[in-house]
């Protein structure tokens, strides 16, 4: 989505790389958030203490909550995948928000972002697959009996593709959606009060996009970590 004014955008661009910024704003916006988290992580992580100060409880509470979380849906075998799972979350959460304050973007507003992010779940899923069966992880693909061979593999493997564009366009939706409709009130009523109602919206929405993408990678993982129905 476009704004009328970036502050990321009008930042490089006064140190020469406006055309960039202009192009490709959301990956400006991506690396902002990733910054953002690092730079987060670093300082509420340095000189951990056993009677944890107000950043880092809130960071244990958070990382504990996801975790116990998905161990609900996935069960203990699944805790080799809870930092990916909660990078996921944490990304896709900080980058929706972003995108209500005025002067940034939200980078899951963009498809490219939400497509890269369901490539890397889709081949994450199929890593887990391999790592559970090995090469009997083909049998997901080969249906229970030999004679539906011809028909099952074609509707199973265009399913799992379905899924990245399941994933990818569920989000960017839903978040542009989100944005352009802040931008537009915005526009008609200013930074006054008319907005807070969306803006309490947006807040919602920027969690259970965030919350709906990170179940949906736990069930594709338990999925490829269940046996293998082969054909016989």
């Amino acid at each position: 989505m476009e704004h009328t004014f970036l502050v990321l955008d009008a930042l490089l661009e006064k140190i020469g790389l406006g055309e960039f910024a202009h192009h490709y704003s959301y990956i400006v916006h991506t690396w902002f958030v990733m910054l953002i988290l690092v730079v987060s992580s670093i300082i509420f992580t340095r000189g951990l203490q056993l009677l944890p100060r107000k950043g880092q409880l809130f960071f244990e509470i958070l990382i504990e909550k996801i975790e116990n979380f998905m161990l609900d849906i996935s069960g203990p075998e699944g805790r080799f995948f809870f930092p990916f799972i909660a990078t996921l979350f944490i990304f896709i959460f900080a980058s929706n928000l972003l995108g209500l304050i005025p002067g940034f973007e939200s980078p899951t507003a963009n498809i490219n972002t939400t497509l890269a992010m369901a490539i890397l779940t889709f081949i994450y899923t199929h890593i887990i697959g391999i790592r559970y069966h090995g090469t009997k992880y083909i049998k997901h693909f080969l249906g229970p009996v030999w004679w539906l061979i011809p028909l099952y593999t074609p509707i199973e493997i265009m399913s799992h593709f379905a899924r990245i564009l399941s994933l990818s366009v569920r989000l960017f939706g839903n978040i542009f959606g989100k944005e352009m409709v802040l931008a537009i009130l915005f526009m008609l009523a200013g930074l006054y009060l008319a907005p807070l109602p969306l803006l309490f919206l947006g807040l919602l929405v920027s969690f259970i996009q965030a919350l709906i993408f990170m179940v949906l990678a736990i069930l594709y993982f338990v999925g490829a970590m269940e046996e293998a129905h082969g054909a016989e």
